[in-house]
């Protein structure tokens, strides 16, 4: 699969994305609810026992009915509504954050397969050849004309390539694990990134200006916008909270058929509660201190995210440059004098001692720079993940 193919099938297929929007419907639920007024209330009577007539359930001569409306006032209604809307806002930060971090993982896990694959090859490749040439001295100790030193030296080169087999095959078990969850697929993902879209992301350069990456992730990194939205939020609740002190009106309208002061009467019913104390002055008094708080912390996260902006770019630098001190002929070079090194031993113009010293040399050299290559992807894709922003490839 390319990378394009696992974007695809991560967006089409990952749970936890699909259970996320799910909080973002439940919000528009809140909204509808927030939405809602009191059902009217009716009540009605008839009459039970009529001493005068000594007659039970006299339902002819005396009942009534009233039926009542809760009426908000002080803006509760419409304040909750806006407040239900601000949570769906911060719901949908919540998601696009949550959609960002995964994309970054799914991303960095297969540049992080695409380079353990690349050593497994290069290790097999190697310890295909030292098994053979270590099996051909067995034969020759074994017939006392190789000393037995030479052969061990052999030895605990394929060991270590089996050891470094061992890591990098355990490495690619997890890394095929997390690519499952990520993807959804049930089969292992095999990464498949063309050398020219390798190369264009190696060589590619963020804007040079520090200052300007910084200032897109305060533009569009979700996570500090969300930190920057329950700012309002808090405002919206506190504003809410405070109408909640306001009282609210009962109207009603009544049916009496013999009880009141005349016959057949409707009487229009109006009860308010008497404002004698605030009812809610604790929540409002919370909701000032949350407004603190939640400017406090945005400020925090502002600092934070430029500082993270600044390290990640750091990094990314750091580990552009050390590649880039490597030239191409350089790493041709390498392979050429590998190729060299394994004819000349094998024509005996190259003695054990030095032939061991470079494949143990050339062992770590090439893990060292595919390792390299894998570093500078993810450092550049935790700076997408911050700017969030098409910075790099």
């Amino acid at each position: 699969m390319s990378l394009q193919d696992c974007e695809l099938a991560f967006q089409k297929n990952n749970l936890q994305l699909l259970a996320a929007q799910y909080n973002i419907s439940m919000a528009d639920a809140e909204i509808l609810q927030a939405r809602i007024w009191e059902l009217p209330q009716i009540e009605g009577y008839v009459n039970a026992i009529n001493p005068q007539d000594k007659r039970v359930f006299d339902v002819g001569r005396a009942k009534g009915v009233e039926i009542t409306q809760l009426i908000y006032l002080g803006g509760k209604k419409k304040n909750e509504i806006q407040f239900a809307k601000s949570n769906k806002e911060l719901s949908q930060l919540q998601f696009n954050q949550l959609l960002v971090d995964l994309r970054s993982q799914l991303r960095e896990t297969y540049f992080n397969l695409v380079y353990e694959q690349k050593k497994q090859v290069s290790i097999e490749a190697q310890l295909k050849y030292m098994n053979d040439l270590l099996a051909a001295y067995k034969v020759q100790t074994d017939k006392g004309n190789i000393s037995l030193k030479d052969y061990v030296r052999l030895q605990s080169i394929v060991i270590q390539l089996n050891n470094d087999r061992i890591d990098i095959n355990n490495n690619i078990l997890a890394l095929q694990q997390t690519m499952k969850m990520l993807t959804g697929q049930q089969e292992k993902v095999m990464p498949e990134l063309p050398k020219h879209e390798e190369n264009e992301i190696l060589i590619s350069q963020p804007f040079g200006d520090l200052e300007v990456l910084q200032q897109k992730a305060l533009q569009n990194n979700a996570d500090y916008l969300y930190n920057l939205k329950l700012i309002d939020n808090s405002k919206l609740y506190a504003q809410w909270q405070k109408s909640l002190n306001t009282p609210d009106l009962n109207l009603g309208a009544e049916y009496d058929q013999a009880s009141g002061t005349f016959n057949n009467e409707v009487n229009l019913k109006i009860g308010i509660p008497i404002p004698l104390w605030k009812v809610n002055k604790g929540n409002v008094e919370k909701a000032k201190y949350a407004i603190q708080q939640n400017e406090k912390n945005s400020e925090y996260q502002k600092l934070n995210l430029q500082t993270q902006v600044e390290s990640a770019y750091q990094t990314w630098k750091n580990q552009y440059d050390q590649y880039y001190e490597l030239k191409p002929v350089d790493l041709e070079n390498m392979e050429t004098v590998y190729n060299g090194i394994l004819k000349n031993f094998r024509n005996g113009n190259v003695s054990l001692i030095d032939f061991t010293d470079f494949m143990e040399s050339y062992r770590q050299t090439v893990l060292q720079v595919y390792e390299m290559k894998k570093q500078i992807m993810i450092s550049a894709e935790q700076l997408n993940q911050l700017v969030q922003t098409k910075i790099f490839y």
